[in-house]
């Protein structure tokens, strides 16, 4: 059989880095090549790497038919939930392989559904079997079952999908690369894309930088939040400003005292010039 490479299939999951598939290589030439291929009828699926090693080197290796497929679509999310069930998936990885897998499902129902309207809407549709009547499973696409396919936190999976939507190729690379984690790259993403280029140019401490900048930026537009009746800051505020009241009231006091003070001595030395003036 003539195995055929489907440049899309290959490009679906993201290639080994240099260092993998070196290792890859050092292990199939050490032990042959122990997994095998899976195909769909003469498609390459699974193994593309492994089965460019064998070509290279000439070393034998085994194929396996999955027959459960039934179109492109069932082929990629075999390989996403394959790929997901891998210990060397990074959690960008699983994100993005978990997204993939929710918008191949969302699409299928919105066919399925569009298609029962359009056969509805040719003839009325006969009384349903009791196997008929059972509900099929619902498609489970909310951000909640991508997070849990993923093994990921819900805020994980929306800083993904902003990535994905916002970033430029080259911080995407970043990404994958190790360099800058996925919630500085979120935060990085946030601006323009001269500056993402520019950030991931100068390195791993320029984008943590970037992405400190960025969060400063936004405290400092951040509206100041007003305390709540009850909270100890709004109860706090009428003692402040009692206080003052109470310290105006007490330096009043010390003027007007500090006044008489000054009334009684004027008068003393009225006196004072009085009884000098009397004696010349």
């Amino acid at each position: 059989m003539q195995i055929q490479i489907n440049d899309t299939l290959r490009a679906y999951i993201d290639p080994l880095t240099e260092a993998e598939y070196t290792a890859l290589e050092r292990s199939i030439l050490a032990e042959g090549c122990r997994d095998a291929l899976v195909l769909w009828n003469d498609v390459l699926v699974d193994g593309h790497n492994r089965y460019s090693i064998c070509q290279q080197h000439g070393i034998p290796f085994k194929v396996t038919q999955n027959t459960s497929f039934r179109s492109m679509e069932d082929v990629m999310l075999w390989m996403i939930d394959n790929h997901l069930g891998r210990r060397s998936v990074t959690d960008f990885q699983r994100g993005v392989l978990a997204l993939r897998r929710k918008d191949i499902l969302e699409a299928r129902a919105a066919d399925a559904a569009a298609q029962n309207a359009a056969e509805d809407a040719k003839i009325a549709p006969p009384e349903p079997t009791a196997a008929e009547e059972a509900a099929p499973p619902k498609v489970r696409t909310s951000r909640e079952d991508v997070a849990r396919a993923a093994r990921l936190s819900t805020a994980t999976i929306s800083q993904i999908e902003k990535i994905q939507k916002q970033a430029t190729p080259e911080l995407v690379e970043a990404v994958r690369a190790g360099t800058i984690s996925i919630n500085a790259a979120a935060t990085v993403a946030s601006l323009p894309q001269e500056e993402q280029v520019l950030a991931v140019a100068g390195g791993k401490k320029q984008l943590q930088q970037a992405a400190k900048e960025v969060r400063e930026q936004r405290a400092a537009n951040r509206p100041a939040k007003q305390p709540k009746e009850d909270s100890p800051e709004a109860l706090a505020a009428p003692a402040a400003s009692l206080s003052e009241v109470e310290l105006l009231r007490a330096e009043v006091a010390r003027l007007t005292e500090r006044n008489a003070q000054l009334r009684a001595e004027n008068a003393e030395l009225r006196e004072r010039i009085a009884s000098l003036v009397d004696a010349s």
